[in-house]
């Protein structure tokens, strides 16, 4: 094993010890129960299987047969999670040829983030993560099941479903994806018109079949954001079946892959291999987690959620974490928007599998980490294939069959992770390098300050921007309104990037994974609305983001940098945030989130 990352992990275990140990005493209580029809009065039994055929309540009760529980985000707003429809009946089918017993034990929210970007839905979007947290715990507190299939691929439903099902950590678990839509439009040609109608060039009309094109059929958008780094992760921690993750919806492997979630499921129930999620989801599963995420450059969400999830197994993490493993660890693809290709070349060019056997080789994730698989973290280093009528894992070949999307960890793009961490008088934050040009990782510049993002929209229009900038966008933060990603605010800052002016973003709001060319400092804690030094931040203060080093400065005297007081957010901006749409049902999550480094958890 790499030393840093054996010592990140060993720091990251001494750290947690005791929320750790009092998780894992909840988990082994919950276990040494009786199973739920056992436990519970007949009244409860009654309801929980009124609704079952007879053969199932027979199964279940008298025959004492696995029973599994399905949390389904399904919804047909979300095209890749349209394919869940006909999930549920494939997987009772599966289960009864397996001697087992399924029901839906719920369903979950699901809010497209490509929906509402720079609406004020988006506003919503973050705190969906731990609504989704909260259904799935509403779901599985029925508490009558010998483990989960969670249905979800996307932003923040993969992390609410995990964060909820570590809280039923006595439960065993397999995630269950549904795999990326064909290749449409290219990334790299939809941001070129996304560029041109900033600039006036193209109307509506081709903007919108430009869209329509990218994003044109059932499953995940097929550029490299935050839904399938989610996927990328769950290879990663083991919680797949392997090599899941980017097959087609419709594609015939896609079935057996979820026949083989179930059947892996019942491999480890009590009965069999038992391998609670709790677990299993222990330091090295988080910090294989963080490593494949740094290696194919993923969302910059995930410095987020991760920060929750792995808070959720009693584990503590941190940025600093994530920066020194981030040192160590070779960056092995390129994928839109960190290259030109998408997900569906990235699966082409060897996938998930490629990239875990090469960090697997150059010892920077941990091979005897916990999966669902008994095979271990080497069977991710493998690909399905068709056998029979079930499914056979072969290798992939010894090298790259695509330079240009993925490589070995002895040639790699770059020594070093996607991501890096920037401290200084403004505070914490992140940059995803990976995404942008080596000669714009240091850029030094007077700020121009806005409070929304339509404030920076509006001043582009109006041709205000066209110089050197770093645009400064404050009370974006949990608890200023919900940290929405602001990627409204990358095609006119490209415009401006392209026409040869030094330009970047400094923000306590997010990007995510699609954070592009344009250098952006996001994530900035603490944010303004607690007192974090944006609220300092005057028009023409000179701002030096340098992703070289690491940091991230007001160039102010020092002294008139302490006496300054921060702009507090005005009244009428405050109400803004907290009412319409469905705004005023969250306030309480406002009020009481912990800060992005915190995880922008709200239940602690």
């Amino acid at each position: 094993m790499n030393p840093i990352v054996n010592a990140v992990t060993r720091r990251i275990r001494e750290r947690s010890a005791r929320t750790r140990e009092a998780y894992l005493a909840q988990v082994e209580q919950s276990i040494d129960r009786p199973r739920g029809s056992d436990r519970m009065g007949c009244a409860n039994v009654a309801h929980a299987f009124a609704a079952l055929p007879a053969n199932d309540k027979l199964r279940v009760v008298v025959e004492r047969a696995p029973h599994i529980g399905i949390v389904t985000a399904y919804n047909d707003m979300l095209s890749a999670h349209q394919p869940y429809e006909v999930f549920p009946a494939l997987i009772r089918d599966e289960a009864h040829r397996q001697g087992a017993t399924a029901q839906v034990a719920g369903g979950v929210p699901a809010m497209c983030d490509g929906v509402t970007q720079g609406l004020p839905g988006m506003e919503l979007s973050l705190f969906s993560r731990d609504t989704i947290a909260m259904g799935t715990a509403i779901a599985l507190t029925h508490d009558v099941f010998d483990g989960a299939l969670l249905l979800g691929i996307c932003d923040k439903i993969v992390p609410g479903l995990l964060i909820g099902a570590l809280h039923f950590g006595h439960l065993p678990c397999v995630f269950v994806p549904a795999g990326p839509m064909s290749s449409g439009l290219s990334n790299t040609e939809k941001s070129k018109v996304r560029e041109q109608f900033a600039q006036g060039l193209v109307g509506r009309d081709k903007l919108l079949e430009a869209e329509s094109a990218a994003y044109h059929g059932p499953g995940t958008c097929t550029f490299y954001g935050t839904a399938n780094s989610n996927q990328m992760l769950m290879e990663a921690m083991g919680l797949h079946v392997p090599g899941a993750a980017f097959v087609h919806p419709h594609d015939g492997l896609r079935e057996q892959l979820t026949r083989e979630a179930v059947r892996t499921l019942l491999s480890i129930t009590k009965a069999r291999r038992f391998t609670p999620i709790g677990k299993m989801v222990d330091e090295r599963a988080i910090v294989n987690a963080m490593v494949a995420l740094l290696a194919t450059g993923g969302s910059t969400n995930h410095l987020i959620h991760w920060v929750a999830v792995a808070r959720a197994a009693g584990i503590l993490i941190d940025w600093t974490d994530f920066s020194e493993l981030s040192q160590v660890t070779p960056l092995l693809s390129r994928v839109y928007p960190n290259g030109s290709a998408d997900v569906n070349q990235f699966q082409n060019a060897g996938g998930p599998g490629f990239v875990i056997r090469e960090l697997l080789k150059s010892g920077v994730m941990h091979a005897d980490a916990a999966t669902v698989s008994a095979g271990g973290m080497p069977a991710y280093a493998r690909v399905p294939q068709p056998a029979g009528e079930g499914l056979a894992w072969v290798d992939l070949p010894a090298g790259s069959t695509d330079p240009s999307v993925v490589r070995t960890a002895d040639a790699p793009f770059s020594s070093s992770g996607g991501l890096k961490l920037l401290t200084g008088n403004l505070g914490r934050s992140v940059i995803k390098v990976s995404a942008v040009p080596d000669d714009r990782h240091v850029i030094e510049a007077p700020a121009i300050v806005f409070e929304t993002q339509e404030q920076l929209l509006a001043a582009f229009k109006a041709g205000e921007l066209e110089r050197d900038l770093v645009a400064v966008v404050r009370f974006q933060g949990p608890r200023a309104d919900g940290m929405p990603e602001l990627h409204k605010l990358t095609p006119p800052l490209a415009v401006l990037q392209g026409k040869g002016f030094k330009v970047a973003l400094v923000t306590d709001g997010r990007m995510s994974g699609a954070s592009g060319k344009v250098p952006a400092a996001i994530h900035v804690s603490p944010e303004a609305l607690a007192g974090g030094a944006l609220g300092k931040v005057r028009n023409g203060d000179v701002i030096r983001l340098d992703a070289i080093e690491g940091t991230l400065n007001a160039l102010v005297d020092a002294a008139e940098w302490e006496a300054r007081d921060a702009v507090p957010l005005g009244d009428a901006q405050r109400q803004v945030n907290a009412h319409g749409l469905g705004r005023e049902l969250f306030g309480g999550m406002r009020r009481n989130v912990l800060s992005a480094e915190e995880g922008a958890i709200t239940w602690l």
